[in-house]
């Protein structure tokens, strides 16, 4: 009998067994279950931290298996963001305007509703005329299909042409970078229909569940970040095991002779870079209710060099690489930066970690890429071997 693709990669079901007992444990050990050692605040970082170990993991099949470094990848976590986020906080803004609206003692017309639904959302950038982007807002079914199509298609198009004009490494990173540069830019403007600087707000209020605990909620979206990675990994693993995956890797070490071979290059390539931004939004889709705010700085392509450097600390090229570095930076970072590392006294200078993480991981990079080139999955294969 042949064996299913998981049986025949034993790490895969590892990495599966390992995700269901940290998720089974994090819910008995939360406050949803009364038991109340791991706090609703850190099951939401939790949480925020499998949804960006599901980004690393698409960057690392872009990057270390398919050798493209995007540094634009984070733009379509942004905009999986704001394709929910839009839902989110026009239902919960209806929600609010026809409670206000109740007591009238003539009823409002649906145009009336409309106009105070949009002054309660854009009247911060002054203003209370819906734009266009916003026409299926009130809508969850299509806003969710508008998590996968926007960027699927931008990443389509952009990939096409990157690739047919056959541009590669540090230039095809500079104009992914310069994408991403282009994107928040325009977002920052209070006319881009997005709130300018404001961003979306309150997301972490879920339309229909206003009186369901943020324990309860907080829960839901960690096991929905927790299927999202698993299926993900999944599908990734097998994208770059079998022929393709041996297709992608001979793409990355030398692409003229995959050519010559006669595969047709830039259709792989497509489908990688295509794939990793769809879920890519996918995992931003999770990732901002639970952080309940977004605004372009989280578009800034400092958040895609960021994304770049987790994968490489991880160990690039293992997809359980890209899932450690995500996790370990992720979650060292709120440490270090929301005060739970104390301040280190040296006489005549106090560290303080919230200024000095950023150079901290820095300088981890560079021993990384100096000392263990393989990352921190690669010691773990040598401890392995031993």
């Amino acid at each position: 009998m042949r064996k299913s693709f998981i049986m025949q990669t034993p790490s895969v079901l590892w990495f599966l067994a390992a995700l269901a007992l940290f998720t089974l444990s994090v819910t008995i050990l939360s406050e949803f279950s009364g038991v109340d050692i791991i706090s609703t605040s850190f099951v939401k970082t939790l949480g925020k931290t499998l949804c960006l170990c599901l980004i690393a993991v698409a960057m690392d099949v872009v990057w270390g298996y398919c050798g493209i470094l995007s540094l634009g990848h984070f733009a379509f976590f942004g905009i999986g963001g704001y394709a929910i986020g839009m839902w989110l906080m026009y239902a919960r803004t209806e929600g609010i305007v026809l409670t206000n609206m109740a007591n009238q003692t003539i009823p409002a017309t649906p145009q009336e509703i409309s106009d105070a639904i949009g002054n309660q959302i854009f009247g911060v950038v002054g203003s209370s005329d819906f734009p266009l982007i916003w026409a299926f807002a009130d809508s969850l079914t299509l806003q969710l299909l508008m998590v996968v199509l926007i960027p699927g298609l931008l990443a389509l198009v952009f990939g096409w042409l990157a690739f047919r004009s056959r541009v590669t490494g540090v230039y095809l990173s500079i104009l992914t970078q310069a994408m991403t540069l282009a994107l928040s830019l325009y977002l920052f403007q209070n006319d881009s229909g997005l709130r300018g600087n404001n961003g979306l707000s309150g997301l972490q209020n879920i339309p229909g569940f206003e009186t369901t605990s943020q324990a309860t909620i907080s829960i839901a979206f960690f096991w929905a970040s927790a299927l999202a990675l698993a299926l993900g990994y999944v599908f990734f693993a097998w994208v770059v095991s079998g022929k393709m995956g041996s297709v992608v890797a001979g793409i990355r070490d030398n692409e003229a002779r995959v050519r010559f071979l006669g595969y047709h290059v830039e259709g792989y390539k497509l489908f990688i870079f295509t794939m990793t931004a769809v879920v890519a939004a996918i995992a931003g889709a999770l990732y901002y209710p639970q952080a309940g705010i977004i605004n372009p700085g989280e578009i800034a392509p400092i958040a895609s060099i960021y994304l770049a450097v987790w994968v490489a600390i991880g160990g690039r090229g293992r997809l359980y690489g890209a899932v450690i570095g995500a996790a370990f930076v992720s979650l060292l970072s709120s440490w270090f930066t929301g005060g739970g590392a104390p301040a280190i006294n040296l006489g005549f200078y106090t560290i303080q970690w919230t200024d000095w993480w950023l150079v901290l991981l820095g300088l981890s990079f560079v021993a990384v890429t100096l000392f263990f080139p393989k990352g921190i999955a690669g010691l773990f294969d040598y401890l392995v071997r031993k």
